[in-house]
């Protein structure tokens, strides 16, 4: 028995299951926004300790879903407000028009199908998810610039911006490694999705001039900081001088991962997902320590806080997403190689 099937993660599995809806969608928070990122972040989570049936539900919610061209709407969880005084998300901007077909979220559902099949051997699952999948990467694909780089969203009257993110464009790279995978598990060519993957890794590796070119940059975000070593884009020297730059700007020692560099805010997914990126970049032992640290964020059910205000040593906001559960259960089976789907999101090209 591991810590995934132990009772470990009880809370964090009462809580997604109890935010799935009867249609298998994840919301971020109770009738609150959807998005396929975070949706099948909680998904895969779920796979992991036990929860196949609803993990699949989940899926299932995306293939019955999926626009004809391939693509999603998402709703952008950015755009809901915080209650300040009872520092709780707010059910303003949830249905207000904030939603957007992001190339990032589109092309999740390829990590996600991998996943599934290195977690449970599942050809017959994976064969019959197969097209949508294949919708989905080429609709991604097909927004690449001839740089490199990916568009964040497709054209419409809210996303007119053609302009490429560094951390979306990173969680794309790594879908699309997935992607390769399942089609070569498949007997399917994946030869246009490699040559695009190269694009995108020289592009993330060596054209920074290329995100960010219509707004501010994004740089004061710890996603951008980490995301690009969990790609898999970078050369391992790249990796190294990466981390060593901005880790005093967004770790704070014994507690986790600055959501932004300029305020005292540990967030729990940002931990969990640097913890990956350091085992992808083989700091093993740095990862195993940081994992240590995540305990804290736990209520008393278990479930994980999103976040906490260090200074004042209080959680914020208080919420217990269904993707902050999804992401530590990840994190632990990266750093302690708990399932054979273990290296899915840490693993290197093809």
């Amino acid at each position: 028995m591991s810590v995934l099937t132990d009772g470990t993660f009880n809370g964090a599995r009462d809580v997604i299951l109890a935010l799935q809806n009867p249609d298998g969608s994840i919301p971020w928070f109770k009738n609150g926004v959807i998005d396929p990122w975070n949706h099948l972040e909680a998904a895969m989570g779920l796979n992991l300790i036990g929860e196949r049936a609803a993990a699949e539900h989940a899926i299932a919610y995306l293939r019955d879903s999926q626009a004809p061209d391939g693509s999603w709407w998402g709703q952008l969880g950015s755009a809901v407000p915080i209650d300040e005084k009872l520092h709780q998300f707010t059910m303003q901007g949830v249905e207000d028009g904030h939603k957007i077909r992001d190339t990032n979220f589109i092309a999740y559902i390829a990590t996600a199908i991998w996943h599934h099949y290195c977690l449970h051997d599942d050809l017959d699952y994976a064969a019959a998810n197969w097209p949508m999948v294949k919708a989905a990467i080429d609709f991604v694909v097909a927004l690449q610039s001839p740089d490199g780089d990916i568009r964040w969203t497709a054209p419409d009257s809210q996303t007119p911006e053609n302009d490429a993110l560094v951390t979306g464009n990173s969680s794309i790279h790594k879908s699309l490694i997935c992607a390769e995978k399942l089609a070569n598990a498949l007997g399917h060519d994946a030869s246009v999705w490699a040559a695009a993957r190269t694009k995108l890794a020289d592009a993330l590796a060596n054209k920074p001039e290329r995100f960010d070119r219509t707004w501010a940059p994004k740089t004061r975000y710890s996603m951008d900081w980490y995301y690009p070593v969990l790609s898999g884009a970078l050369s391992h020297k790249q990796e190294a001088a990466r981390l060593s730059a901005r880790w005093n700007d967004f770790v704070i020692d014994g507690f986790g991962c600055r959501c932004v560099e300029d305020a005292p805010w540990v967030t729990v997914a940002e931990t969990a997902e640097l913890i990956m990126a350091l085992v992808a970049h083989g700091d093993q032992a740095k990862a195993e320590d940081m994992l240590g640290w995540l305990a804290q964020f736990r209520d008393e059910t278990g479930a994980y806080w999103m976040g906490m205000q260090v200074e004042q040593k209080v959680f914020w906001p208080v919420e217990r997403p269904a993707w902050t559960a999804g992401a530590v259960i990840l994190a632990h089976d990266a750093v302690l190689h708990l399932t054979p789907a273990s290296a899915v999101l840490t693993g290197r090209q093809p």
